[in-house]
C-alpha cells in the first residue's frame, strides 16, 4: 500500500488530509513539525511526502533540505497557505516534486500524488535497470592479476587519463572500460561504444565525427557522430588497430585540440570527451608495419592495461563458471544447477581460444543439456563437441 507522511503544524490539516487520504486507500501517518517529520522519513520510507513550508522550529524549505541530504529519494510535495511564485521557484530548485497553495483543491492534490508517484516507480525501475547493467558487467575473479586490474581502475578512474587496454579477443577489455567510465567523475554522462572493426573503413569518419546534410551520398539529414554524443563521458574505441590511417589523423587532430568537425562540414565543434581504447593486436607490429600511427598510439597510451587470457588466470574459471550457471538458469527459468568439483577441474584443462566469451558459451550449452549436477563427463562430452566426437 502506497505510504504517504503529512508535515504541518495545523492540526485541522493533518487530520482533515489524513481522513481524505486514508478514504482514497492510502496508508498516511503525520507530523506536527519538521522535527518529528525528519525522524519518522528517516525510520520508515514514503512513497510521497506532503509537508507545510510556513512552521515554527523548522521551516518547510530546511525540512526539504534535510530530506535530500538524509533521504535524496524522498518524492516531496510542498504545500503553504502564503502561496508565492517565489516560493514555488524555491520549492522546486530545492527538489521538491510539486507545489500545491492552501486552500488545498483536493482534485490537484490527488493528481499531484498519483504524478509522484509514478516518478518514484520511474526512479525505482532505472535503479533496478542500473543494477541489472552492472551486474552484467560485474568483474568475476580473485587472481592476482584481476586483482591488479581492479586496484589500477580505482587509481586511474577519477583523472581523465587516456587508458589503452590490450588482449586477447573474449577476454573482457569492454568490462575494464565500463568499470573505468562507472567510476570516473563522468559516470551519469554517456559511455558510447564503437567497435571499429565492424564499422567500414569508408564510414568509421562519419560514424565518429558525424557528417552534414548531402555531405555525401547517403546523408540525407544531419547526424551527430559518437564523439558529439559522448561528449562529457567516455567513449570507448575498441578494436581500434582496425581504424583506418585517415580515421586514425582526425582522431589524433581531436584528442589534441578537443575539436571535431563533421564530414563535409567546416564548423569546429568542441568536445570534452575521456577516450578509452583497446585493441587484440600486438600494436608495436602494427606499428612497425605501418598500420597504426605511432604518435596516435603515444596520445592514447597515458595508462596500459593488459587483461590476460582465461587461460593465464586458470585459478578464476570456476567462479566465472559458477556466476554464468546460475545466470543461465535465471534467463533460462531453468532450475538452480550446479557443478561437481571434478567438473570444474575439468573446465581448467581446456585451452580456451575464446577465453570469457567461450566459457560462457559453453556453461550455457552446459546448464541446457546436462542434469541438475554437471560432472566431469558433462564437460569432455559436450564443452568441445566436435573434439569429443573424434574421440
Amino acid at each position: 500500500m502506497t505510504k504517504i507522511l503529512v508535515i504541518d503544524d495545523e492540526q485541522s490539516i493533518r487530520r482533515t488530509l489524513k481522513d481524505i487520504l486514508e478514504y482514497e486507500k492510502y496508508e498516511v501517518e503525520v507530523a506536527e513539525d519538521g522535527f518529528e517529520g525528519l525522524e519518522k522519513a528517516e525510520a520508515a520510507e514514503y512513497d510521497v511526502i506532503l509537508c507545510d513550508i510556513k512552521m515554527p522550529k523548522m521551516d518547510g524549505i530546511e525540512v526539504l533540505e534535510k530530506l535530500q541530504e538524509k533521504t535524496p529519494d524522498s518524492t516531496v510535495v510542498m504545500i503553504s497557505g502564503h502561496g508565492t511564485i517565489d516560493a514555488a521557484v524555491e520549492s522546486i530548485k530545492k527538489g521538491a516534486f510539486d507545489f500545491i497553495s492552501k486552500p488545498l483543491d483536493l482534485n490537484r492534490l490527488m493528481i499531484t500524488i498519483r504524478n509522484a508517484m509514478d516518478k518514484k516507480q520511474l526512479v525505482t525501475e532505472t535503479k533496478v535497470l542500473k543494477k541489472k547493467v552492472s551486474k552484467k558487467y560485474e568483474m568475476i575473479g580473485e587472481s592476482e592479476a584481476i586483482e591488479n586490474i581492479r586496484l589500477m581502475i580505482e587509481r586511474v578512474a577519477p583523472t581523465d587519463a587516456r587508458v589503452f587496454i590490450t588482449g586477447q579477443s573474449g577476454t573482457g577489455k569492454e568490462l575494464v572500460a565500463r568499470h573505468i567510465h562507472e567510476l570516473s567523475n563522468r559516470s551519469k554522462n554517456p559511455f558510447i561504444e564503437v567497435n571499429c572493426a565492424a564499422i567500414p573503413s569508408e564510414l568509421i569518419e562519419s560514424e565518429l565525427f558525424g557528417h552534414e546534410k548531402g555531405s555525401f551520398t547517403s546523408a540525407v539529414k544531419q547526424k551527430k557522430g559518437n564523439f558529439e554524443l559522448a561528449n562529457g563521458g567516455t567513449l570507448f574505441l575498441d578494436e581500434i588497430g582496425d581504424m583506418s590511417f585517415a580515421a586514425q589523423a582526425k582522431v589524433l587532430r581531436t584528442l589534441q585540440e578537443n575539436k571535431i568537425t563533421r564530414v563535409g562540414g567546416e564548423k569546429e565543434i568542441d568536445v570534452d570527451v575521456r577516450v578509452i581504447a583497446a585493441t587484440n593486436k600486438d600494436i608495436q607490429k602494427e606499428i612497425q608495419n605501418n598500420n597504426f600511427r605511432d604518435d596516435l598510439y603515444h596520445r592514447l597510451s597515458v595508462i596500459l592495461i593488459h587483461v590476460p587470457s582465461l587461460n593465464e588466470r586458470e585459478e578464476d574459471i570456476p567462479l566465472l563458471a559458477s556466476h554464468f550457471l546460475e545466470d543461465v538458469c535465471i534467463e533460462q527459468g531453468m532450475p538452480a544447477k550446479e557443478f561437481r568439483e571434478d567438473a570444474l577441474d575439468e573446465l581448467k584443462k581446456i585451452t580456451w581460444t575464446g577465453n570469457i566469451r567461450e566459457l560462457k558459451n559453453v556453461i550455457e550449452r552446459l546448464a541446457i543439456l546436462c542434469d541438475k549436477t554437471i560432472t566431469a563427463e558433462d564437460v569432455v562430452n559436450f564443452a568441445k563437441p566436435l573434439q569429443a566426437g573424434k574421440k
